[in-house]
């Protein structure tokens, strides 16, 4: 007996056409290239929940160095500094206390000094 699959083959059509919604031009109309678009979105968010680790810490590191440098050292004398003198904080605290708590902040530098 022939198996029909329209019932089968629209639901997996309009399943992928709902995750290609909020694109532009025919990715929002035509199955084939609302799959590719999907398939490439998916890769592309896979790849950029790790890099945006990697550009956060960047970040952080840009944020310590202006601010230790307002202080008259560098980023990389004040890490230095801080595992010489034992202390352990790492650079997401760091660049928010360097932000946030500028007072704080000086007060680590002059520890770690």
């Amino acid at each position: 007996m022939r198996v029909k699959r329209g019932v089968t083959a629209t639901a997996k059509h309009k399943k992928m056409l709902k995750k290609a919604k909020g694109m532009q031009h025919d990715r929002t109309r035509s199955y084939r290239l609302a799959k590719q678009a999907v398939i490439k979105a998916l890769s592309y968010s896979y790849r950029d929940r790790r890099n945006k680790k990697r550009d956060l810490r960047g970040l952080w590191i840009t944020r310590i160095n202006a601010a230790a440098r307002d202080l008259g050292t560098t980023y990389a004398k004040l890490i230095a500094n801080l595992k010489k003198s034992n202390i352990q904080i790492d650079r997401k605290i760091l660049a928010e206390l360097a932000v946030s708590e500028p007072n704080s902040f000086e007060e680590i530098v002059k520890e770690a000094k």
